[in-house]
């Protein structure tokens, strides 16, 4: 088990199996590398909390909640990086932020974890578009 101070859910104690390493850390954030997932009242919306950084923790969802249709594919690189060998352990995850009373979904930025070993990456998707969805904004690969 681990114990760590957040300022949005005070001390957290999680076991270490929840930790989810993102070991080039995220855009912006490369030296906090250890999150986890905390589930947000009985929604689809989770959090993504810093164990790290007790003030840093990101809105997120599965895209295929905004777009059923959604699809993403990955480099062999990500694949290697993730050492992701079912298809079925891939965890796709989008960073939501509020900006001007608008939800902004990043689809250009997603989240990308291999379940089985909680290793996780941010990647950039190069081409994108925004399409807004009744007040939500999105970013999606184009």
């Amino acid at each position: 088990m681990i114990e760590f101070n957040t300022s949005r859910f005070g001390k957290l104690t999680v076991e270490e199996d929840r930790v989810i390493n993102f070991p080039g850390g995220l855009i912006g954030l490369p030296a906090l590398k250890r999150y986890v997932l905390i589930d947000y009242k009985d929604t689809e919306i989770k959090w993504l909390q810093s164990v790290d950084d007790p003030e840093v923790a990101f809105i997120v969802v599965e895209p295929f909640v905004l777009d059923r249709n959604y699809q993403l594919t990955l480099s062999d690189s990500v694949v290697e990086q993730l050492q992701l060998k079912d298809p079925k352990d891939l965890a796709i995850l989008i960073i939501l932020r509020v900006e001007d009373g608008k939800v902004i979904a990043n689809f250009q930025g997603p989240l990308v974890i291999n379940s089985s070993n909680k290793t996780g990456a941010q990647i950039i998707v190069e081409t994108a578009s925004i399409v807004t969805y009744n007040n939500i904004e999105t970013v999606q690969k184009g």
